[in-house]
């Protein structure tokens, strides 16, 4: 199994961090939240898990997109904590049960891509709440086609035919499925009760044969709710000072959230 691991247990935090630090309280979903400061300031960087040769198991904490920096921010989390560390190999095992369905490395398409398909791992898995399924009634359908319609944009895909293939029929299995969110007229600025600091945040999109276009990590602050997520266009990892609300309304083509949460 391949690692890189340079920045396991994360380092200094800016003075931003240690200031949420001091609010946050013992609770699971903030343990979610003090974990996710720790990466303030990590290098945006995309497809860190996109590696010449078979698929592996990639730690790469120093270099995070929105979706690793919510994966390593979980699998952290979800670790018991011994002596003040946490196992290395814990981490792992985690992490690789977040990333892989059913926790099982097969291939390219053995990763969970689609951000429904990662949902449902980790619903069936059990480390996985979808809130909104139990606190909305807004619902959309999943219509997948992004990656097999899309293969040079994706390393594995470009040059398999094959692995083309198993991501059409995995696209197939999961489209028409009806999934619930919250409408991004419904998020107001303040949030919502039911979305607490930790939670996860997928951002839902109105782009052809995709579900998610965003991830992040809810958390409240000067009255408002905004995330900590990992920008492309500011190039790392930062705690957003626009309310998620505006951030919604700014993106035309995001278009709501699905809002997840860690369960141990």
């Amino acid at each position: 199994m391949k690692r890189i691991i340079s920045k396991f247990m994360l380092g200094t935090c800016c003075v931003l961090a240690t200031a949420f630090a001091a609010q946050a309280q013992t609770t699971e979903e903030d343990r979610m939240l003090t974990t996710a400061i720790k990466y303030l300031d990590t290098p945006y960087v995309a497809h860190t898990l996109d590696v010449d040769g078979p698929e592996e198991l990639i730690l790469n904490c120093d270099e995070v997109d929105c979706t690793t920096f919510v994966e390593y921010v979980l699998a952290e989390s979800l670790c018991p904590i011994v002596n003040g560390d946490i196992s290395e190999g814990t981490f792992a095992q985690k992490l690789q049960m977040i990333r892989y369905r059913d926790g099982k490395i097969d291939g390219y398409t053995s990763r969970l891509h689609y951000i429904t398909d990662w949902v449902d791992n980790g619903v069936r898995h059990g480390f996985l709440e979808d809130v909104t399924a139990e606190k909305s009634a807004d619902v959309m359908t999943v219509n997948l086609s992004y990656m097999s319609t899309h293969p040079q944009q994706y390393k594995q895909l470009a040059q398999s035919p094959e692995n083309v293939e198993k991501m059409r029929q995995i696209e197939q299995g999961l489209s028409g499925k009806t999934i619930h969110y919250l409408p991004k007229d419904k998020v107001p600025y303040n949030g919502l009760a039911w979305i607490k600091n930790g939670d996860i945040i997928a951002l839902t999109t109105n782009i052809p044969g995709l579900d998610v276009e965003h991830m992040g990590i809810a958390f409240y602050a000067d009255g408002k709710l905004t995330l900590i997520h990992a920008s492309s266009s500011e190039g790392k990892v930062l705690a957003s000072t626009t309310a998620l609300a505006q951030m919604l309304k700014n993106n035309k083509t995001w278009t709501g959230i699905r809002v997840l949460r860690m369960k141990k």
